[in-house]
Parts: structure tokens; sequence; C-alpha cells
């Protein structure tokens, strides 16, 4: 895919735009979005960012990250607080994911959202009011590793690292995911299976395609 350089409003706007063109194809009232990118990309920033953007086009939506539906750490830590498998497989509440984000944006769903479920920091529940995402709203959800839950998106964005960028960016204590990410691109291959494609080796100056 060739890329094309341009800067992260830029790029919100043409997202934000597209989305504004988008039906939800399932033929439900709510679009939904995947930022998907390791947390050294900081997917979330460019969710935000497309948020504002669709705020200003008179668009509601709601940002939501996984870090926010984490599993508690007795089940997340396991087998270790540095293993790998449990990173890729176990750290997130997907099924809360499902249940509480994506089930009541369900063709015929109430819109009642749940933004987040769990505090890593005090490992309990958050206890987090629901929102409400009125008809023709758009969840923006970001997180790492999205693409390999079939979660039902209508638009998938990746923001890709290189290897090394992605080694240079992510601080040293979490090296230890690194091989996760590795594996997830051998997998799943989310540059090529996401419909938008983001470059951000430098944060400067991203680049995209889709």
């Amino acid at each position: 895919m060739r890329l094309e350089a341009i800067t992260w409003d830029r790029l919100a706007d043409q997202l934000a735009d597209r989305l504004a063109g988008l039906a939800p194809a399932d033929g439900g009232a709510w679009l939904r979005v995947g930022f998907d990118g390791a947390p050294a990309a900081r997917p979330g920033d460019l969710a935000e960012r497309v948020g504002e953007a669709l705020r200003v086009r008179g668009r509601p939506s709601l940002v939501v990250g996984t870090e926010g539906f984490l599993r508690p750490a007795s089940l997340r830590l396991e087998h270790g607080r540095r293993d790998e498998e449990s990173y890729y497989s176990g750290w997130f509440d997907t099924a809360a994911l499902w249940r509480e984000v994506f089930g009541p944006l369900d063709p015929g769903g109430s819109g009642r959202v749940l933004p987040d479920l769990w505090d890593p920091a005090t490992d309990r529940a958050t206890r987090s009011p629901y929102t409400q995402l009125p008809p023709g709203g758009i969840l923006l959800l970001h997180g790492p590793l999205l693409l390999r839950h079939w979660f039902p998106f209508d638009l998938t964005v990746h923001v890709l690292l290189t290897p090394g960028a992605l080694r240079r960016r992510t601080p040293k204590a979490d090296h230890w995911t690194l091989p996760a990410f590795e594996r997830y691109e051998a997998e799943t291959d989310p540059a090529g299976t996401a419909d938008v494609l983001v470059r951000a080796d430098d944060p400067r100056h991203p680049a995209w395609g889709g």
C-alpha cells in the first residue's frame, strides 16, 4: 500500500469525513470503529482527535479504551507479571467488551455503553456510569491486538510501528510484551487487514493509506 504524508489533524478530518458517509454494516443505528496499535503507537490519541473532529461536524461519538477492560490481576498475572501468552490471550476482558460495549450497539440495542469496567491501579471495578450513545453515534474503540478478536467493526485503523520503532518507543519495563506483537503481526497481519493504515515511526510525521 502506498502511504502519503499527512498531519494528525488532517488525518482526523479525513477519517471523520469518511465516517460521516459510512453506514453500519449490520443495518443498526451505530458505527463501530477500531483504532488498533501497540501502546507505544498511541492509537488512543488518534481516536480522541477523530472524536473531536466528529464533534465539530455534529456527530456524537464515544471514545473507549481497552485498558479500561483489563481482567483482574489474579487472572492477568496468574502465570507471572511478564508472561507473553497471558498478555496476548488473556490480558483484556473481551467478554465484557462484547457484553458492555458491542452488545448495546447491536441492531435494536439500547445504546447504553459502559466506558470502562476495571481500574488497573486499584484492581477494582471502576463503577463508572453508563453512557448513552444516541442513534447515529459512533463508537471509537482503541487498544492493542484488537483485530484478532473478530469485533464487529465497520472501519478499522491500524497505527503501525516498525519493529525498531516499536522497541525504541516501548519502555524497557514493557519489552517483555514485544514478542506478543511479533506474533500478532505473523498471525493476524494487522497492516494488511485494517481498512486504514497509519505509519507513525516518527510521531511528528505520520503517513497513511486507505
